[in-house]
């Protein structure tokens, strides 16, 4: 497949125009590499790893959520420098959907849905609120990761989620208006906790966001590459 078939591809499936201004530059082609692509590897991060097995792999292109170059570059040293050489010496092609695909039908939101068996679902702004048939216990089960519950949670039936870091403000306050028990998402501020209008239950953004790029390489038959953070809990 051309370069060009596969962004059109990805376009119709996360149209650029639903993303955040805040991404404008970074999602789309933001590393051109060869022309053509027969192998495509899919994972949340460009991480080293990442690059390094996507290279292994012979991969033509890599399709990842987060971008690797989060800021404009005035030098190319350090930790970039080393992960571009990477990439730029095998030709990969690295593309990136964010926000488009935070929006996106089937995007991330709705691949945590499907994970959780959320059931009448309503979108919000930014997220979905459902019903929930899981206990907190599988809920931290089936994210493959330990969850925090910051307030009581006295019955759990109707979920918020927002994929990533969501615990906005605004984002739990339309939680509330329909009804939402708790809402889940990650990196919660205490601040924002302090001033929550329900529970929130915190899990990695990891956990929360790379369902969806794990079922997207499913879909597609690309290979999914792994590379979840090590994270250890003390009591």
């Amino acid at each position: 497949m051309h370069v060009l078939a596969f962004i059109e591809e990805m376009e119709r499936l996360a149209p650029p125009c639903l993303a955040e201004d805040f991404d404008a530059g970074k999602i789309g082609l933001i590393v051109e590499g060869k022309d053509t692509v027969d192998t495509v590897c899919c994972a949340l991060d460009a991480t080293p790893s990442v690059v390094k097995r996507a290279v292994a792999a012979h991969a033509g292109m890599l399709l990842v959520h987060h971008t690797p170059l989060w800021t404009p570059l005035t030098s190319l040293t350090g930790p970039t420098a080393t992960l571009m050489r990477d990439v730029l010496a095998s030709g990969l092609n690295i593309y990136v959907m964010h926000t488009n695909f935070d929006h996106a039908e089937s995007g991330v939101n709705d691949a945590l849905a499907e994970l959780l068996t959320l059931t009448n679902i309503e979108p919000m702004t930014l997220g979905l609120v459902g019903d929930c048939p899981l206990s907190l216990k599988e809920i931290a089960r089936r994210l493959g990761c330990p969850v925090r519950v910051w307030g009581k949670i006295r019955k759990l039936e109707k979920l918020a989620v927002v994929g990533g870091s969501g615990f906005d403000p605004a984002f739990l306050a339309e939680a509330k208006e329909r009804y939402a028990d708790a809402l889940l998402s990650s990196e919660l501020k205490h601040s924002v906790y302090r001033a929550s209008p329900l529970p929130c239950i915190e899990a990695t953004h990891y956990a929360l966001e790379s369902p969806s790029m794990k079922r997207l390489a499913a879909q597609k038959g690309w290979q999914f590459i792994d590379d979840t953070p090590v994270l250890h809990t003390i009591p």
